[in-house]
């Protein structure tokens, strides 16, 4: 579902996907049933507009200057957060609202801030 002031560019959206209202989701993928709260964003340039490098275990150099995120099945995306250029959060994993994450997520975390991630039950 695409809502209300939902600005969707270049991006694949799997069945069941919610981003219901205020969201700006670019060069991005959203995983099967994944759900961004209102206002929440994908950012997918960097403010000093070189290319997007995926911070996990190790770097992964895409090659490209518009990255956005990749969401898992099952993601929840809390209100006004901002998932910044190259992020990537693993199947079944929750975000706080008001977060601003970067880099690798693990599937089944709830991310609730920077350097507070801890493993769902």
């Amino acid at each position: 579902m695409v809502g209300n002031s939902t600005e969707l560019k270049n991006v694949i959206l799997f069945d069941g996907v919610q981003v219901p209202h205020y969201n700006y989701v670019g060069d991005s993928i959203l995983g099967y049933k994944a759900h961004m709260g209102a206002g929440s964003i994908t950012s997918n340039v960097k403010s000093d507009k070189t290319n997007v490098v995926i911070h996990g275990g190790a770097e992964m150099q895409t090659g490209l200057k518009k990255v956005g995120a990749m969401l898992g099945d099952f993601v929840e995306v809390g209100c006004n957060s901002v998932l910044n250029p190259g992020t990537v959060i693993g199947r079944r994993s929750s975000v706080y609202p008001l977060s601003s994450v970067r880099g690798v997520i693990a599937a089944d975390s709830i991310y609730k801030g920077r350097g507070n991630v801890v493993t769902k039950d």
